[in-house]
C-alpha cells in the first residue's frame, strides 16, 4: 500500500463503522478521561468482553477511583469488585500493585510517557499508548490483535507481532491517524474484517484490498 491507498482504506473504515458500537475503552474515555480510571480500565479489559469491562470499572470506581485509595484497598474487594473479569484474582493483585508504585514513585500521578507506564505492574505497551492517547491526549499507536491484523491484512505493514506493528506504523502512518487508528480499526475487526472469514462481500475496501493470509471469506 502506498500513502493514497492508506488514506482511502482509513477514509472507507470511518465511514464504515459509523453505525457500529464504540469501543468499550474509548467509552469509558469519553465519559471519563482521568489517566488512573482510563489504566485501570485498560487493564480490566485484556481477555475480557466489552459489557463485562464497563460493569466491573464502575463496581470497582465506585468504591475507589484514585491510586491512594486503591492503594490501600485490599486485593480480596478488589477481586470482588471486577469479578467475572478474565484472570480477575492476577488483575487485582495487579491493580494494587501499580497503584502502590504509582503512590511511592509518582507521587500518586499516572505517568505520561510510554516508558513510565511500561515500569507498571500488568502494564504492556498495548495499555501504555492508550492511556497516553486515551487520558492524555497524546500522539500514540495502540496496537491491538485487530490493528496487527488488519494493518497486515492490507499489506500496509508485514510484521509478525502487534509491537513490531507498532513500530512500523510509527514510521509509515501519518500523525493525525495515531490516535483514532485503534478507536477505528476495533470495532473493524470485530464485525467486518473478522479474524476468520472476514465480511469481504460486504465491505466497502474489498475492491481495494489484497486480503493478504485470508482463506476464505463471506
Amino acid at each position: 500500500m502506498n500513502e493514497d491507498d492508506n488514506l482511502v482504506f482509513l477514509s472507507l473504515v470511518k465511514k464504515a463503522i459509523r453505525p457500529l458500537p464504540t469501543p468499550i475503552l474509548c467509552h469509558l474515555a469519553e465519559q471519563d478521561s482521568d489517566p488512573f480510571k482510563v489504566l485501570v480500565a485498560c487493564v480490566l479489559s485484556l481477555r475480557t468482553r466489552d459489557q463485562v469491562t464497563a460493569e466491573a470499572s464502575k463496581r470497582l470506581f465506585a468504591i475507589s477511583s484514585d491510586s491512594f485509595s486503591m492503594a490501600q484497598m485490599q486485593v480480596k474487594k478488589i477481586e470482588n469488585a471486577i469479578f467475572p473479569v478474565a484472570f480477575y484474582r492476577v488483575k487485582a493483585r495487579q491493580i494494587k500493585a501499580l497503584s502502590q508504585k504509582i503512590c511511592k514513585e509518582f507521587h500518586g500521578k499516572i505517568p505520561d510517557t510510554i516508558d513510565a507506564l511500561l515500569s507498571l505492574p500488568g502494564v504492556g505497551r498495548k495499555t501504555a499508548n492508550l492511556v497516553i492517547t486515551l487520558a492524555y491526549k497524546m500522539p500514540g499507536i495502540c496496537v491491538d490483535t485487530h490493528v496487527h491484523r488488519i494493518c497486515n491484512r492490507w499489506g500496509f505493514v508485514f510484521t509478525a507481532t502487534p509491537d513490531g506493528t507498532e513500530q512500523a506504523l510509527r514510521g509509515k502512518l501519518p500523525r493525525r491517524w495515531w490516535i483514532p487508528l485503534n478507536g477505528m480499526l476495533v470495532p473493524f475487526g470485530q464485525n467486518i474484517c473478522t479474524p476468520i472469514s472476514p465480511r469481504c462481500s460486504t465491505c466497502s475496501l474489498s475492491h481495494y484490498c489484497p486480503k493478504i493470509g485470508v482463506v476464505s471469506r463471506r
